[in-house]
Parts: structure tokens; C-alpha cells; sequence
């Protein structure tokens, strides 16, 4: 019989919030009642904004909460090295470009091109995508920006993804918590135009490195947000193109604030911290989260 492995992700690079809680708390229910394991990645490939003080902190949170987690904890900031060498695959394989335009291009880009009536295409975040223009330059004209050190960031050539594939993607996801039932979602990765698979000073990004973990690591079962329902269609592509397995899915519900928002690290949300200096209990915790 399989182990059935899930994970919980976070990045240290704020105090973690009660979504926080109840995504931990959700998987490490579901390992215990199927007889699985719970790992722990520290996802901190933004090395300017993820501190040691910030992980410490969120460590000491889930272990408050009486989180326990299989070892060794894998940190992304670990295996730059790993991310770089699939990379230089994509590359290889033309699925990537380097894309050189700045953000205030894209918005000129994009300002001008909607002043001559045109909708610009926005991806499910609602974030206008990536004009592309630069797509179409010579290789030589490429090499010769890189050679200068002009700024760039390798960007997924979705239309050569989806064309190297040869097939539409789908998931399994799962359609509730008791992770009984599963139905097939066609993944539209499409719809996101031509993403940041990596940067030049950082050799990977959130969907390339979150892949990868999820292979190395043998994860069978990624439980999640909903925020991220619609990017698993990216991360299929990137899994499709690497040859990695395939995870089942649970996009669980969010736990929202009392404006009825997301909760946000940034903005300081319902930290656990302040929580359990305020005198809140574990089971308290367990609680406003709906355990």
C-alpha cells in the first residue's frame, strides 16, 4: 500500500494568520486519518523578503499548535543548484525566453495598445498579461542584452509548452474534505499568458520550484487555498513538459476576515502570534477555524 504523503508550505516572510492554522491543522488531519505522513517545506526562494526571524516564529507557531511534521524540513533556498539545472533544461528545450521588457514598459505596452481599442487580456488574478513583444527577438539580439546584463526573466512560452505537450491537461480534485470523491478540471494554463518560470538572480519561481518539491518530495495529495485553484493549470504544464507525477488535488476554503477578504501576512492579519499573546489557546485556534 501507497503512503499517502501532503505537505504544508508556507514562506517565512511574515507572521503566519489563521488561514494559515487551518490549512496546516486540514492536512495534518488528513495524514493522520489515512494513515499518512505530514511534511514541512519552508518556501523561501524570495531571499529579500524571507527572514530566519520569520521562520523561527512561524516554526514555534505550528509547534504551539501541536503541529509534528516528518524530517528533515526542505528549504527552497537550499537547492538553487536543482531549480537551475531544470531551467537550463527548459531552455534547451526552447520552452522559455528571456523576456527583457521593465513593468512600466508593460504598462506603456499595454496603456497605448488599449488607446487604439483593443481589451487587453487579463489573467484569473486579474493582473494584465505579459505583452510578449519580445518574444520574436533573434537569439543573437537575446544573447547580446544578456551579455550587457540587461534585466530579464525567463518566462514559459505556453503556446510551445502546450504545442510540445500534444494534449489537454486536466487534474483530479478532489470535491470535499473527506477526500472520497474526486472530479476531472480541465486546466486552462493558457489563461495566464507566458509566466515567470525564473529570474536572472533567482533560478526559479513559485510554480517551478513548487513542481519540482512536489516530486522530490513524493507528495501524493497537495492541499492548498482556493486562491491557488486556478494556477494548478500552470504547474500541470510545467509537470507535463518535466515528466513529473501528477498529485491529487483539495483547494479548501479560505478563511476570510470580518470585511470578507483574504487574509493577508502583509497587512498583519489575525497573527498567531499576537493570538497567543493575547492568551488564546491551541484549541482555541481550532475553534475560529472550525475544527
Amino acid at each position: 500500500m501507497t503512503l499517502l504523503t501532503f505537505r504544508f508550505a508556507p514562506s517565512p516572510n511574515g507572521e503566519l494568520h489563521l488561514g494559515h492554522a487551518y490549512s496546516a491543522l486540514l492536512n495534518q488531519q488528513l495524514a493522520d486519518a489515512t494513515g499518512g505522513r505530514l511534511l514541512l517545506r519552508i518556501e523561501d526562494i524570495d531571499t529579500t523578503r524571507c527572514t530566519p526571524q520569520f521562520e523561527a516564529g512561524l516554526l514555534a507557531d505550528l509547534k504551539w499548535l501541536g503541529l509534528g511534521w516528518d524530517v528533515p524540513v526542505r528549504r527552497q533556498s537550499e537547492h538553487f543548484a536543482e531549480y537551475r539545472a531544470t531551467l537550463d533544461r527548459l531552455v534547451r528545450d526552447e520552452l522559455v525566453y528571456p523576456a527583457f521588457m521593465s513593468r512600466g514598459e508593460i504598462r506603456a505596452f499595454i496603456t497605448d495598445s488599449e488607446k487604439r481599442g483593443r481589451d487587453w487580456p487579463r489573467d484569473p488574478d486579474g493582473v494584465p498579461l505579459y505583452p510578449a513583444a519580445d518574444k520574436a527577438l533573434p537569439v543573437k539580439e537575446r544573447k547580446r542584452r544578456i551579455a550587457e546584463n540587461a534585466p530579464f526573466a525567463w518566462r514559459l512560452d505556453v503556446d510551445a509548452a502546450m504545442a510540445h505537450v500534444g494534449k489537454d491537461l486536466s487534474w483530479a480534485e478532489f470535491v470535499d474534505e473527506t477526500l472520497s470523491a474526486t472530479r476531472a478540471i480541465e486546466a486552462r494554463p493558457q489563461d495566464w499568458g507566458d509566466v515567470i518560470v525564473a529570474r536572472r538572480d533567482i533560478p526559479t519561481s513559485y510554480h517551478l520550484a513548487v513542481v519540482m518539491d512536489d516530486a522530490l518530495q513524493g507528495i501524493s495529495h497537495v492541499v492548498r487555498g482556493r486562491d491557488l485553484f486556478s494556477a494548478t493549470g500552470v504547474q500541470r504544464l510545467l509537470q507535463e513538459i518535466l515528466g513529473l507525477p501528477q498529485p491529487a488535488y483539495f483547494h479548501h476554503r479560505l478563511i476570510l476576515g470580518p470585511d470578507g477578504r483574504k487574509l493577508s501576512k502583509s497587512l498583519g492579519d489575525t497573527g498567531l502570534a499576537a493570538l497567543r499573546r493575547a492568551g488564546a489557546s491551541p484549541d482555541d485556534v481550532r475553534r475560529m477555524v472550525g475544527f
